[in-house]
């Protein structure tokens, strides 16, 4: 990232902001100039004050979907990280037109504004719930996916690096499972779990953006990079947090209650991070899977020799019921390393 020049979509939420935060003080990036968009004028207003004193910040509201508007914003630009998206699962079943438009058309704008800029590399944050989606919002972005591996298999020798990197859960990122238990115990209960029996992927923010951060180091196009994650039982986590939290608020555990609600439309009782098919292409590194394309590029040919190369043969999917989740004490852990437990309300 030294002496580049980088935009960065989404700048608002909870990756967005603390992906600007690492690259402004992190000795080891400091790029040159970070272009942040966002659609959230009142929000964006908050960023730009937080950076006035950082020159080579420039905040601008702007909508992936106006393409031309992109292409401006583009000009000069050696890195993209595209971030934003309309996440929430419920809500992009309920406006699957508005889905389609920021999280698959705004990608497609992403990548005929790179292309026309000839950007060095572009990024794409995707999700879990591409993996063999049950929803609106899952299979939004595994064509978010697809049209990055497509756009990188039809570039030319000099063109742009597209590639997708693939997470679970960001504990702690706006309108996660952690910052709705903080409310529901703050008011006495109850906690309110779809399942029981519910495992999850896990990770904190600043977790998340390394892993994009090590993604536009390591992109040799068209692959996506899913991070090595633990695994968490629901229960567990709920549990935890009354234990620490209850007396925090003022209520004893013994009154906090776990109610089990019944699994939402599209929901699944475990994370898929990597599927059945994907298994077959993918490559195991030391803290990262690479899953290669299965269309490769039809004008150049990528050499996708990783340094820290574990396995090449792999054979079992990357789904949580399949992975030993945290017990107690190392989830308690998790939470207080990534500072989860302190009064949010």
């Amino acid at each position: 990232m030294k002496g580049k020049k980088i935009l960065i979509t989404g700048v608002c939420g909870t990756v967005g902001s603390e992906l600007i935060e690492q690259l402004i003080y992190s000795n080891e990036n400091s790029p040159k100039e970070i272009i942040a968009i966002d659609n959230n004028e009142s929000a964006l207003f908050f960023i730009d004050q937080k950076y006035l004193d950082h020159k080579n910040v420039h905040c601008y509201v702007s909508d992936i979907r106006d393409k031309d508007d992109l292409i401006h914003k583009m000009k000069g630009v050696d890195i993209v990280f595209h971030v934003a998206a309309l996440k929430h699962v419920l809500l992009n079943e309920y406006s699957p037109d508005q889905t389609v438009h920021t999280n698959i058309t705004g990608v497609q704008n992403i990548i005929k504004a790179a292309h026309i800029n000839n950007v060095e590399k572009v990024i794409f944050t995707s999700s879990d719930k591409a993996v063999n989606p049950t929803n609106v919002m899952g299979t939004s972005k595994l064509m978010g996916e697809r049209l990055m591996t497509a756009a990188n298999s039809f570039t030319h020798s000099k063109g742009p690096i597209f590639s997708s990197t693939r997470f679970g859960n960001v504990l702690g990122s706006s309108g996660s499972v952690v910052q709705i238990f903080h409310k529901q115990i703050s008011k006495g209960g109850p906690l309110t779990l779809t399942d029981l029996n519910m495992t999850r992927f896990v990770m904190n923010v600043k977790e998340s953006v390394q892993l994009i951060l090590d993604s536009a180091k390591s992109a040799k196009g068209g692959e996506v990079f899913i991070t090595k994650m633990p695994i968490i039982r629901i229960i567990d986590l709920a549990k935890v947090m009354i234990e620490q939290l209850a007396p925090v608020y003022g209520f004893k555990p013994s009154e906090i209650e776990i109610k089990e609600i019944g699994v939402k439309p599209g929901e699944k009782l475990y994370e898929e991070l990597m599927s059945d098919e994907e298994t077959g292409r993918a490559i195991e590194l030391s803290k990262y899977f690479s899953v290669l394309p299965a269309f490769r590029s039809a004008y150049k040919n990528i050499n996708y020799n990783y340094d820290d190369i574990i396995n090449t043969n792999l054979v079992n999917p990357y789904v949580s019921k399949n992975e030993e989740p945290l017990n107690k004490e190392e989830l308690l852990n998790f939470l207080n390393r990534s500072d989860l437990l302190s009064r949010m309300i």
